[in-house]
């Protein structure tokens, strides 16, 4: 079968609103060393993209302008069907990808289900196992449960013996929150997190955070620490400045650290990638854990999907179909 060389894609027009994102057709992309081109089947949507899409987050150097961090789909001139983190480019027909970023569909997930894998558990992987050093036996706090990140995050916490605690808003939320797995769910809608962590630990707090809120979120994500806690930080939904008390840092002997992705190394994504086949895949093929998809929607209703994202209602992931 010949090799088409445009393909169908999804453009930012310019910054802005959801309607910006736009149909188009570019020529397809080529492989360079090391990499190979992806047949999209499916591409998850994530809240970097949101922000590219404003003009927050623009594509790092020798990246594809193109938004979509994460893809499913076959190999070209193979049989091989992988999930891939991308550093650009997912909302297309045809994505390229460093092979070593390319994990293979575990068995018992289609290509949907992938899709929705690669940008939330190498974020969690990173995040919670690597930087956040949470070991079995410890108490984990995540915010947002219910995002995709969140959805994850409380799943692989469980599945390494953590005790999981969740935030999240209304009774439908902190529902989803406890079916996959989260001991605690606490509505932050209703109840300071901080005073209900404090009352749940018996005062002692917890291990880990992992906080995409960031403003005043520091200030009690500092006090829902226990000794020697661990805040990471990879998002700032409520703004990138906080107030610090250092004295609380200093007596508790806390560290606070963060990371974004995409700007990461291709080495350093690609030992994430095989810490996540060694140690997670395993747990997906088991069943053990499950990617949450909440939506599905075609590609060229890009902006419908963001929509639903920007919205905040729902549960796990989105992904576009190609």
């Amino acid at each position: 079968m010949t090799q088409p060389t445009t393909m169908t894609c999804i453009e930012i027009s310019e910054p802005g609103a959801p309607e910006v994102l736009k149909p188009a057709t570019r020529t397809v992309p080529q492989p360079g060393p090391g990499q190979v081109l992806i047949k999209v089947a499916a591409a998850g949507i994530n809240r970097p993209d949101v922000l590219q899409r404003q003009g927050a987050y623009p594509a790092p150097p020798g990246a594809s302008d193109l938004p979509g961090l994460e893809v499913a789909g076959t190999i070209v001139g193979t049989d091989q069907t992988v999930c891939a983190l991308v550093a650009g480019g997912g909302y297309a027909e045809y994505v390229t990808a460093d092979q070593r970023h390319c994990l293979p569909v575990p068995a018992g997930l289609d290509l949907v289900q992938a899709a929705a894998l690669p940008e939330t558990f190498f974020t969690v992987w990173h995040n919670v196992f690597e930087r956040g050093q949470l070991k079995a036996g410890e108490k984990f706090l995540v915010h947002g449960g219910t995002s995709g990140i969140g959805t994850t995050a409380i799943q692989l916490a469980k599945a390494f013996g953590a005790t999981v605690f969740a935030t999240a808003s209304g009774e439908r939320k902190i529902t989803a929150c406890r079916e996959l797995g989260a001991d605690h769910a606490i509505d932050y809608t209703a109840t300071d997190f901080a005073a209900a962590i404090k009352e749940l630990t018996g005062g002692k707090g917890v291990d880990v955070i992992l906080d995409m809120v960031g403003g005043d979120y520091m200030a009690r994500n500092i006090r829902s620490l226990a000794a020697d806690g661990r805040l990471v930080n990879i998002a700032f939904m409520k703004g990138s400045s906080a107030e610090l008390n250092l004295m609380p840092v200093m007596l508790k002997r806390l560290t606070l650290t963060g990371s974004t992705l995409r700007p990461q190394s291709d080495d350093a994504k690609a030992r994430m990638a095989q810490g996540l086949k060694d140690m997670a895949w395993p747990l997906i093929e088991a069943g053990t854990i499950r990617p949450v998809v909440h939506a599905t929607f075609p590609l060229a209703q890009a902006a419908d999907a963001h929509r639903l994202m920007e919205s905040g209602a729902h549960i796990g992931k989105i992904v576009l179909t190609v």
